[in-house]
């Protein structure tokens, strides 16, 4: 990648960030995000979500720095080296998931996601849905806390945790896992091809209200959740040479 000449800096607001941001800008400047050929940004892995979700409207690379926990989709903070790890940097392009879902009032609402789509019961009671592929019903009624959809980028996240497959980084597939399964008790999930279209319909809706999520925008009282990959959008990380996603994604399946 040729050297950046215009470089915009987004901080996710903690004291760490935003110090970081003032001496970057002093290094470097800031053109502002609309003029900017790549975006840093400085936070964890929510705020790149955040700044990504930003760049699917006006495309451009994002180059996160970690000053949160996991930092999974970031780089380590070496301000001295900031142009030579730009120049260096691998990319990484991720396509969406596009959420589609009826709510019980039959209003219609639309989401983007990056990691995942999940279904999570919105009360006490566990939600009962039915899970149908490509317009074939494949279990007639699971029931459990949630369920969700997640990408290769997504798999390592809220997927891994709820006992999900690891998918490479490169993959044409999805995750599709359950969340607290109570029956069928044994169902683990499966692995979908990333043309897959699914669809969520749920049961018992007033008794059993679900919500459903698009990484972070929630819509609730849902009756049918529809989701697909969207691939006219697409997003860009920069990756440091030798750490790139693929290799974390790789790396996590050795972890004990």
């Amino acid at each position: 990648m040729d050297q950046p000449r215009k470089l915009t800096f987004v901080s996710s607001g903690t004291p760490e960030a935003d110090a970081a941001a003032i001496r970057f800008r002093e290094r470097h400047g800031d053109v502002g995000f609309d003029q900017a050929e790549i975006v840093i940004a400085l936070g964890g892995d929510g705020f790149m979500l955040q700044t990504l979700h930003r760049t699917m409207q006006a495309p451009k690379p994002v180059y996160g720095i970690n000053f949160g926990s996991v930092g999974f989709l970031m780089n380590e903070y070496a301000p001295e080296t900031l142009l030579v790890q730009l120049a260096a940097a691998k990319p990484t392009q991720i396509s969406p998931l596009s959420m589609r879902v009826t709510d019980s009032g039959g209003h219609h609402h639309h989401a983007l996601a990056l990691n995942e789509v999940s279904l999570f019961r919105a009360s006490y009671q566990a939600m009962k849905v039915e899970i149908s592929v490509d317009g074939k019903v494949r279990l007639d009624e699971l029931i459990c806390d949630g369920v969700l959809v997640a990408t290769p980028a997504g798999s390592t996240a809220y997927n891994l945790s709820a006992h999900g497959p690891i998918l490479p980084i490169d993959a044409r597939l999805l995750a599709l896992t359950p969340i607290s399964p109570f029956r069928p008790r044994r169902w683990r999930g499966a692995i979908l091809n990333s043309r897959a279209v699914v669809t969520f319909r749920t049961h018992e809706v007033t008794k059993r209200p679900v919500s459903a999520v698009a990484d972070n925008v929630e819509f609730r009282d849902v009756v049918e959740v529809v989701v697909r990959e969207d691939r006219s959008h697409r997003v860009t990380l920069l990756f440091d040479d030798g750490h790139s996603l693929e290799e974390r994604v790789l790396s996590e399946q050795f972890r004990y």
